[in-house]
């Protein structure tokens, strides 16, 4: 087992990957920006170093800085937790070259996974549905206009190394594609460095449901059910919950199969996430594959009681897992705080926090690096908490998040803490009726 895990990350996954790593017995080194030096992940670590200014080019992705923090503490391992360089497969590959496990997907399952053209070549000869679109990257406009036709107008062009909403568009006719194709271009530029775009049929009604894998490094997977992430905004996911309430058992165990064939058809090692889109006829779609934890891990811990991080740790331990599949015995909802003004625009509010509360009582769990007095820099994603409540049924999960915001006291910055309370007591919510388009018609009051 590690004796020092390097956390190469910020915030409250940072904490969280500590969390674990103590109770297990093993040390933990923080890197944090200067932005970052009064954190909670900093404080809690048993040694914290210092990586560069705020800008993450400069400290969270500076490959360099990371590998030498790891270095002079002798740390044996690094935890790359979510964004930044947890689907590196150069970090990846660094790692190796420098004797330090990296907790998480080897280089080559990063490679043949992390670019979505290539994921979905992959999941064509596993057997794995995947939606109509480009054979890879396209190569121009005319190219673009052509696939459109053969597939059938509306299409989405998504950036291939993308995440995060950045670098799609949605085009519902041939006049939009010189548009939407330009701009994905310079949006997947400044975002990934990578300006490759693929394009896939835009499904229609769609719900995003994820379903949880894990694979030892003897060729075992098995997967942990699924999360329903239908509820987002600009692609970007807001609420999460499981089980889905659009899910059949029969169709959880053609979904689980099908993640465990994409899963093993590359190997993979470690706990990784392969994303669906179900339609309104229930027939689902690969999507995408994450070969790291997701920022919703907390929902499927709580209804099958399994602790994630550590089942990646023991993973990249060399330690076999069961091979046995869970099922969710209970109900959990997640949702993600962050510091923005949902009635302008949802636009980001850092600062400093004046007075918090947390809820708390029977199966509330709250995941956060922010106290009262700590100051949002705005430098980084604006989530600043993760709000989980588990319950027996669904219906019971609703009152308790109902009640669990209710007691969320943040003040000094902006949150989307009103807008999680409205999601609460919607009616179309409520009834489980919605797809990945719920956000489109909602009205914030």
């Amino acid at each position: 087992m590690f004796k020092k895990i390097l956390i190469a990350n910020r915030g409250e996954i940072a904490l969280r990957i500590q969390r674990t790593c103590r109770e297990m017995g093993i040390k933990t080194v923080a890197v944090y920006s200067t932005a970052d030096a009064e954190s909670l992940h900093v404080r809690f670590a048993d040694e914290a170093v210092c990586i560069g200014p705020p800008p993450s080019a400069k400290s969270y992705l500076n490959m360099a800085s990371i590998i030498a923090a790891a270095e002079i503490t002798n740390a044996d391992a690094i935890h790359p937790g979510y964004g930044f360089l947890s689907e590196n497969a150069k970090f990846s590959e660094l790692c190796k070259l420098h004797g330090i496990k990296f907790i998480g997907a080897t280089p080559e399952q990063i490679n043949s996974m992390g670019n979505k053209a290539a994921a979905k070549e992959t999941m064509k000869k596993a057997g794995v549905p995947v939606v109509p679109g480009s054979d890879g990257i396209l190569t121009d406009v005319k190219d673009a206009k052509k696939t459109a036709t053969k597939i059938g107008y509306p299409v989405i062009i998504k950036a291939s190394a993308g995440g995060g909403g950045k670098g799609m568009r949605v085009v519902w006719e041939e006049a939009e594609i010189q548009k939407a194709y330009d701009s994905a271009k310079q949006e997947a530029t400044a975002s990934f460095g990578n300006d490759e775009l693929y394009m896939e049929k835009y499904i229609e009604e769609p719900r995003h449901i994820e379903i949880q894998i894990v694979g030892d490094q003897f060729g075992t997977v098995c997967h942990l059910s699924e999360r329903d992430c239908s509820i987002q905004r600009r692609h970007k996911k807001l609420l999460e919950e499981a089980p889905s309430p659009f899910m059949t058992p029969e169709l959880r165990d053609e979904m689980g199969a099908a993640a465990i064939a994409a899963a093993s058809s590359v190997n993979y090692e470690g706990v990784g996430t392969i994303e669906f889109l179900v339609d309104k006829y229930r027939k689902f779609y690969f999507m995408e594959m994450n070969t790291r934890i997701q920022v919703e891990h907390p929902i499927t811990e709580e209804v099958i009681n399994y602790d994630l991080i550590k089942e990646q740790i023991l993973v990249a331990a060399g330690i076999p897992i069961s091979g046995k599949n869970y099922y969710p015995e209970k109900w959990a909802i997640e949702g993600r705080i962050n510091a923005e003004d949902p009635y302008n625009d949802f636009r980001p509010s850092p600062g400093k926090i004046t007075s918090l509360h947390k809820p708390g009582g029977h199966g509330v769990r709250v995941d956060t690096h922010v106290y009262a007095g700590y100051t949002i820099p705005p430098n980084y994603d604006s989530m600043i908490a993760k709000l989980i409540v588990v319950a027996r049924t669904r219906e019971e999960a609703i009152v308790k998040m109902r009640r669990a915001l209710d007691e969320f006291i943040i003040e000094g910055v902006k949150t989307t803490l009103p807008l999680h309370i409205q999601i609460m007591n919607d009616k179309k919510f409520i009834a489980g009726d919605f797809t990945t388009a719920f956000m489109n018609t909602f009205k914030i009051q």
